[in-house]
């Protein structure tokens, strides 16, 4: 297998104990993550996008729970004159609070959050927040130095003098004006986009090898996110890093992503690359998603087209295709019967949608004119 792979999400399932019953989050999630290469990951809110990222870095809620599939992380290393190597740790068999999975989450996969103001604690400097990111079992009274020089100290065997010197060159590298300074602030006294720069070094301050940005710019005005997007590109570059961008703003997907993942439900209902997806989208929602877009050049005063309907909750999920009471190509007797799965069309081309699936058409096409 080539060591470009750097993540393989096998048929993931997540599921969350709620009052009212089971909430199937995830059902049956597959991708790959490559390294250097940017995966998109869109859809509209309650799809599954964020509960997947939590999944991967064994963050969900006390009621979560992964109840089947695998998440094979590939990690590189390096043996005496037998160059690298892969070592593949599945990481559903870890423990969360185990060393080995302490040791993956900040070391090899980072992750920013979408808020970063209810991310970083008010009570703790810029510094403070990058060296304790990555520790879960806080004491919110503690007042360390730097959470940076914390995060790195953590994942590097260096002194607190040489992870301050770290902490200072990452908000440098990340756009941050006095770092030396900064270094010492509190997140009230930073801007939207110099918080969210923080929560970048913060991610990257141990070299991941994997970075997910979960909506990283959504609370952001425009030109901060052409910044952050920016950014990311650049220390991408440098590092060599992979990221998992999860956003529902097509527009990003199309500039920043290599491969696209769109979600609905919990499913991944169609993937490819960014020509693929852009180009030639095959799945109706797909499709929907496209036509949503706000067109430049339009009518003044024409109306938006919007998917009809609503995402329905978890509890109200229709049979058959999930998608079939919100679909324009709905096929009665076959949409609402069938659950699709994920299809090969191309090399990069699949889709979960049964217009492609010729045999269940076919079957049930000759079973009415029987």
């Amino acid at each position: 297998m080539s060591n470009n792979l750097l993540l393989e999400v096998n048929d993931l399932r997540v599921h969350f104990t709620v009052r009212r019953g089971v909430v199937r989050a995830l059902e049956g999630v597959n991708f790959n993550v490559y390294r250097g290469k940017t995966l998109g990951i869109i859809g509209e809110s309650g799809s599954g996008k964020s509960v997947t990222a939590r999944a991967i870095m064994r963050l969900l809620a006390r009621n979560g729970k992964i109840v089947n599939g695998g998440i094979r992380f590939h990690q590189l290393t390096k043996r005496n004159g037998a160059g690298e190597t892969t070592n593949v740790i599945d990481v559903t068999t870890l423990d969360p609070d185990g060393d080995l999975m302490r040791s993956l989450r900040g070391g090899e996969i980072a992750m920013i959050f979408q808020e970063p103001m209810s991310s970083l604690t008010p009570v703790y400097t810029a510094g403070v927040h990058i060296g304790e990111a990555v520790k879960l079992h806080l004491n919110p009274f503690r007042k360390v130095t730097s959470q940076m020089e914390e995060t790195i100290r953590a994942h590097r065997n260096i002194n607190a003098e040489e992870a301050r010197k770290v902490a200072v060159d990452m908000l440098s590298k990340v756009g941050i004006p006095r770092p030396g300074q900064r270094v010492d602030s509190y997140p009230h006294q930073l801007s939207g986009g110099q918080r969210q720069r923080v929560m970048i070094a913060i991610a990257l301050s141990c070299n991941p090898s994997l970075l997910i940005a979960d909506e990283p710019t959504t609370a952001l005005d425009v030109t901060t996110q052409a910044q952050i997007n920016d950014l990311m590109r650049e220390l991408q570059s440098e590092f060599g890093m992979a990221i998992m961008y999860i956003t529902h703003d097509l527009g990003v997907i199309a500039e920043m992503a290599d491969e696209v993942a769109v979600m609905y439900l919990g499913r991944i209902v169609e993937s490819g690359s960014v020509d693929d997806l852009f180009y030639d989208p095959k799945h109706p929602y797909t499709k929907a998603l496209l036509r949503s877009i706000p067109k430049i050049g339009k009518a003044r005063g024409g109306k938006l087209e919007a998917i009809k309907g609503m995402v329905p909750d978890a509890f109200s999920i229709p049979k058959g295709c999930p998608f079939s009471d919100r679909c324009s190509e709905f096929m009665p007797g076959i949409c609402d019967r069938h659950e699709p799965t994920l299809l090969n069309l191309s090399t990069t081309h699949k889709a979960a949608c049964l217009l492609y699936d010729e045999k269940i058409v076919s079957e049930v096409k000759h079973g009415a004119t029987a």
